[in-house]
């Protein structure tokens, strides 16, 4: 009997996942809110709801799963819906995290708090209730901090605070995008920061996705925190790049994720690693469905799908070792409409562009990037050595010309 896969979400980074699966011969339900979300045309059936929408996601695969297929397996790609993925599979008895878990990766503090309390090394962090208490907080901490929402994703309402952010302003702009208007101070951690990607299993556990990412263009993004791309292998002594797959791998067991996936946000302080996010999903940014294929050679993407429909995983398929350097960059035009696009033409056929996508069109208009969803494309490169793949990367990015006019 054909097996049947629920994937929340059809958004471009999800297509991968969807073709992945049917792929692997299994009949595949895709459900988003959108009827032009561009995964839904791979799908073998389609549902109209919300990825945000828990009760109405779970009634539809109850439905679904009640008169129509039974659904064996529910999972979410580059798509930041835990809680939904949780929900359908707690109420169909499917594979996957609790919803408890789930509620811990989706909510900030929560997910702090219960580090805290496990004694993983996290920053400072504190609920801030009004602007009152946000200065009251400075005086006593010191600059800079980040304000974030408690329950937001993609960067949306992420500030770094100095002495040139207004405070009134900050408080609300990051409260805007937390649906249950709730805000967090953090400390701002200096170090470098890296991106991960795990499998947590019963038997064995992997780290093989851990990235350097890039933030030089913080200060000119600033106060927003933008992350401007990545590259890896890290460059990292072993000793330091142990402790960090350690942190992770032991971070996300602490949050209850089991036989799943997770990614990880870590920065390497002075005193060592510390977590800023631990997410139990796989990542956007073609990080899972591209990038660590591409440098390890393990397909994360299909370990989860397996996962997700309560297979063990054979263990050579989690051995992995470094085949090659990546970078990944993105466009920052300036914002406006966009009168020109040029030069795209002469990197696409390169061996070492891998992908080039740009998300805008001649007449689209440019908003100021204010978070991750905001940033108009990207250039995936490969190189011989780490630096080759970076300079490439930057290469691409220096010379596509996107003109915009006010």
């Amino acid at each position: 009997m054909i097996r049947t896969i629920w994937i929340v979400g059809a958004g471009v980074e999800s297509i991968y996942g969807i073709k992945l699966a049917k792929k692997l011969g299994l009949n595949v339900v895709v459900s988003d809110n959108n009827p032009n979300a561009p995964g839904l045309k791979f799908a073998d059936k389609s549902i109209i709801v919300s990825t945000y929408d828990v009760e109405g996601t779970v009634e539809a695969a109850c439905e679904y799963h009640q008169n129509v297929n039974r659904i064996d397996g529910v999972i979410c790609i580059a798509t930041d819906v835990p809680l939904t993925v949780a929900s359908v599979a707690e109420k169909l008895s499917l594979p996957g995290i609790t919803t408890e878990t789930a509620r811990k990766c989706s909510d900030k503090l929560l997910m702090k708090e219960t580090l805290l309390a496990a004694g993983i090394p996290i920053p400072w962090f504190s609920l801030v209730k009004s602007v009152s208490e946000l200065r009251s907080i400075i005086s006593k901490r010191g600059l800079p901090l980040v304000i974030k929402p408690v329950d937001s994703r993609g960067a949306r309402g992420v500030i770094q605070i100095t002495k040139l952010v207004d405070l009134e302003w900050v408080f609300e702009h990051a409260k805007s995008f937390s649906p249950t208007s709730r805000v967090m101070l953090e400390e701002f951690l200096e170090g470098q920061q890296y991106s991960t990607e795990s499998v947590i299993t019963d038997g064995k556990n992997i780290t093989p996705g851990l990235a350097e990412r890039n933030y030089e263009l913080i200060e000119k993004l600033g106060p927003y925190i933008i992350e401007n791309g990545a590259q890896w292998p890290a460059k990292i002594e072993k000793k330091e790049l142990d402790s960090i797959v350690n942190l992770v791998e032991k971070s996300s067991q602490v949050l209850g994720i089991s036989n799943a996936t997770s990614k990880g946000d870590v920065v390497m302080t002075n005193d060592g690693p510390k977590i800023i996010e631990i997410a139990s999903r796989l990542s956007g940014g073609y990080f899972s469905s591209d990038q660590i294929e591409l440098v390890t050679g393990i397909n994360i993407t299909e370990i989860a799908i397996r996962l997700s429909l309560g297979e063990k995983i054979n263990k050579d398929k989690l051995h992995f070792s470094y085949q090659k350097f990546v970078a990944i960059r993105y466009f920052f035009p300036k914002p406006g409409k966009i009168t020109s696009i040029s030069n795209i033409d002469s990197f696409k056929n390169e061996s070492w562009v891998h992908k080039l996508n740009l998300f805008f069109r001649v007449g689209d208009v440019l908003e100021k990037v204010t978070d991750h969803t905001k940033r108009c494309g990207f250039v995936i490169t490969t190189g011989d050595t780490r630096d080759e793949a970076v300079k490439r990367a930057r290469t691409v990015v220096e010379n596509i010309q996107i003109l915009t006019r006010q």
